[in-house]
């Protein structure tokens, strides 16, 4: 019986995976070097949509890694698959870059009707002018004190009739903006926007 025991101790030690410690080839700590253009390390930049930028980056800071690099995948590539395939399902595989609008650069204020005497504020182009949307809120929530959310693509709704306090703050905060390129549309029936 104490022989079946045995046995039965030397498969169940079979069966996991024993921790030796260091391995005696590799000296620690591992030092990792990281992109500076996508922020995965080196050996990982092929696989991140912009990897021309990533190379760029690499031959200016790190030409003896770029060249270690291309070496180790000419080596890979061998088989006589240059091109390299890319994740086709599944997943996000590539970041899509936003596309900015080429149209004219204006930003549109409006007043819309919420109840018989409330209203609200929408303004419309901040994102023509690469202005964040988000700290574009949070800063006329905080001057005005009053509610603002993004409520479109490029709008912002404010709560209460600011739009002629919002001439002034607009030159104010964002002086890439011109006083000729501000409009006013009026008042919105409600609904549109």
């Amino acid at each position: 019986m104490a022989d079946n025991a045995e046995a039965g101790d030397g498969e169940e030690q079979s069966k996991y995976i024993i921790n030796t410690g260091p391995r005696p080839d590799i000296t620690y700590p591992i030092e990792m070097i990281y992109c500076g253009e996508c922020s995965m390390p080196v050996e990982y930049c092929e696989y991140h949509p912009n990897y021309e930028k990533c190379k760029e980056w690499m031959a200016k800071n790190l030409p003896d890694e770029l060249q270690d690099l291309l070496l180790s995948s000419k080596d890979d590539g061998a088989d006589g698959d240059e091109k390299k395939k890319r994740q086709t399902r599944g997943g996000r595989g590539v970041i899509k870059a936003k596309k900015k609008a080429a149209g004219p650069q204006k930003v549109c204020l409006a007043r819309q009707c919420r109840q018989k005497r409330k209203y609200s504020t929408i303004i419309t182009g901040l994102a023509t002018y690469d202005i964040d949307l988000k700290v574009a809120c949070k800063a006329l929530g905080q001057k005005f004190a009053c509610g603002a959310s993004i409520s479109g693509p490029d709008d912002i709704t404010v709560q209460g009739d600011i739009k002629d306090e919002l001439w002034d703050f607009i030159e104010e905060k964002w002086p890439q903006i011109d006083e000729d390129n501000i409009e006013d549309l009026g008042d919105l029936k409600k609904g549109k926007t």
